[in-house]
């Protein structure tokens, strides 16, 4: 007589494979949605004030209204290309390394503190950093060039637009492979606080869906609005750090902008001269980037479509 129980559930499985595929196409999706608003958010976060207090885009709406006037439809997904090629591996690694983490961090009973929820993504969150930092960077450059442009223009000055192809090969050129790794640290600094925050809230408000069966996922709704909520709230927490990274990334400044050489000389400077509201700059605009971003995301990775494709249950 065998010693296993008859109607004992089989050992849970864990491939690897079909989640960093769901990830990937989760990015895709998400950014293709959220792009002309995360262009938004880099543009209002890289505008200092002036010395009587003036700005080059008064809101978030200023901002849609003059980009949309001075660079057309196709203004609004500048450097999208970029973000769609690397959010494939960069949302297939955080995405997969959470659950991969989550796994091997569970107790033997299937349960998973909150404190080991937060390590596990964090590690994700650390984990993505190799493709995030330098998509970052491209990004934002090819986001933030509309703006000094605007701004070279009506001061009378020329500025020549750089693709992201030749941005790299510049970088590279001059700096080596770490020039497309600047403001690595303060890169980290976000990403990996935004998934100790992230992941361990998706997982509680997911755990309160409704679901037909007990051991069912919830629905693609209350998956998508749990995406959401815990997007919005890890993004507004960690607005600070991004803006420090924003600022630290851009490479070229528009007239009397900052260059800042450490995150601890960025937040100095940027306290003393803007004060602390600065640092929630485009805070509004994020959260309203994350929260679909990450609602769409998380939905269609749920979804499960390549264990569909694959037939692995």
């Amino acid at each position: 007589m065998s010693g296993n129980k008859p109607n004992a559930p089989p050992p849970q499985q864990f491939n690897l494979l079909p989640k960093i595929i769901n990830g990937g196409i989760a990015g895709i999706i998400g950014v293709s949605v959220v792009f002309p608003l995360d262009l938004v958010k880099t543009r209002l976060q890289n505008q200092t004030v002036g010395p009587n207090g003036e700005r080059q885009y008064k809101n978030m709406l200023d901002c849609f209204r003059q980009t949309y006037r001075a660079e057309g439809y196709f203004g609004m997904y500048r450097g999208s290309a970029v973000n769609i090629i690397l959010i494939t591996p960069e949302k297939a690694i955080k995405l997969a390394a959470n659950d991969l983490f989550r796994y091997h961090l569970a107790l033997p009973d299937g349960s998973l503190p909150i404190v080991r929820q937060m390590a596990a993504g964090g590690m994700a969150g650390a984990c993505q950093i190799v493709i995030t930092t330098p998509m970052e960077l491209l990004k934002i450059q090819m986001q933030d060039a509309g703006r000094v442009a605007a701004q070279a223009k009506a001061e009378g000055r020329k500025f020549e637009r750089i693709t992201a192809m030749q941005l790299t090969r510049q970088l590279l050129k001059e700096r080596g492979i770490f020039g497309l790794y600047k403001g690595v640290t303060a890169t980290a600094a976000r990403d990996v606080s935004f998934s100790i925050v992230y992941f361990p809230m998706f997982a509680t408000l997911s755990d309160l869906g409704p679901r037909e069966k007990p051991n069912d996922p919830p629905p693609f709704w209350w998956s998508f609005l749990s995406g959401c909520a815990a997007g919005s709230t890890a993004a507004l927490a960690v607005n600070p750090m991004d803006v420090v990274k924003t600022r630290m990334q851009t490479i070229t400044k528009g007239s009397n902008e900052r260059q800042y050489t450490s995150i601890v000389d960025c937040v100095t400077k940027t306290m003393m001269q803007e004060g602390p509201t600065a640092f929630f700059k485009g805070g509004a605009c994020r959260m309203i980037v994350i929260a679909p971003l990450f609602g769409i995301a998380q939905s269609i990775y749920y979804i499960g479509l390549a264990e569909n494709y694959l037939g692995i249950k």
